[in-house]
């Protein structure tokens, strides 16, 4: 059966949508769009941010019952067992670069549901820089190489943090101890958004999804990390790929924290 990069099934994958027999092509036509987005895609360029990273398969168990905050399939009964794949990374830097960027750790995980994919983006602390999506851009670009120097430039990144109080959190966060992890399996990870869960009686829970890894928080000096960037800039990948093959899989435990508009509460599954 074909589906769509959601996982959603598609019927029909040789004619487009049309007003009528013989009418023009309608834009709303989503199957056409991605058809014709993947191949403009095929030659995949370097991401923008999170281009530095490694992935890893692995499994989503459930073990406490949430069925009376969220109707979701994935969740449905104790012990059901669900595919995912994690994609680790640092943020800014280019593919070649180290894995020791004083940055946050990108965190997200797809769920191959019944109801198809589910992609959860996150990142290794619990607030995120921005509130608002105009501002990401923005933000980016003040991480990456000055356009006239091709250097980095300290003083578009402290511009935009002094000029954006709500990343105060994530700045002092990246600037203590725990701004750079020992790899990759020893940190937590957050959902950078907020989510609201239905329940089948239609009732609502808003959360945040928390991943609380069961390895410890483990992270390296200022010192350490300068000398593994010089010698082993791979030191995090590297660390996750010998850990798997090994058969020492790395874990960690799901939570909801949220608000069901009577008390806030955290609860396991």
């Amino acid at each position: 059966m074909l589906t769509s990069s959601s996982g959603i099934p598609i019927g029909d994958l040789v004619s487009s949508m049309t007003v009528g027999p013989r009418g023009p092509i309608v834009f709303q036509d989503v199957v056409l769009l991605e058809e014709m987005a993947h191949f403009v895609r095929e030659r995949i360029p370097e991401r923008v941010v999170h281009a530095r990273g490694a992935g890893a398969f692995g499994y989503f168990e459930v073990t406490h019952d949430i069925t009376n905050y969220c109707k979701a399939s994935v969740f449905e009964h104790i012990g059901k067992k669900t595919p995912i794949a994690v994609r680790f990374s640092t943020t800014s830097g280019e593919s070649g670069t180290s894995d020791f960027a004083r940055e946050p750790r990108g965190f997200a995980v797809k769920f191959y549901t019944e109801q198809g994919n589910w992609d959860l983006a996150g990142n290794n602390s619990p607030v995120f820089f921005l509130r608002d999506p105009m501002l990401f851009s923005s933000l980016s670009r003040a991480q990456k190489r000055n356009p006239q120097t091709h250097l980095k430039d300290p003083n578009a990144l402290w511009d935009f943090f002094s000029l954006r109080p709500e990343t105060l959190h994530e700045v002092t966060m990246i600037f203590t101890d725990r701004g750079t992890p020992d790899g990759f399996r020893f940190m937590h990870g957050f959902g950078i958004h907020a989510f609201k869960l239905l329940n089948a009686h239609g009732g609502a829970v808003y959360c945040k999804f928390v991943y609380n890894t069961n390895q410890g928080i483990k992270n390296l000096t200022s010192e350490q990390a300068t000398l593994l960037s010089g010698t082993n800039p791979d030191y995090a990948i590297k660390d996750l790929e010998d850990a798997i093959n090994k058969g020492d899989f790395p874990s960690w435990n799901l939570y909801i924290s949220g608000h069901d508009f009577r008390a806030s509460q955290k609860h396991a599954f």
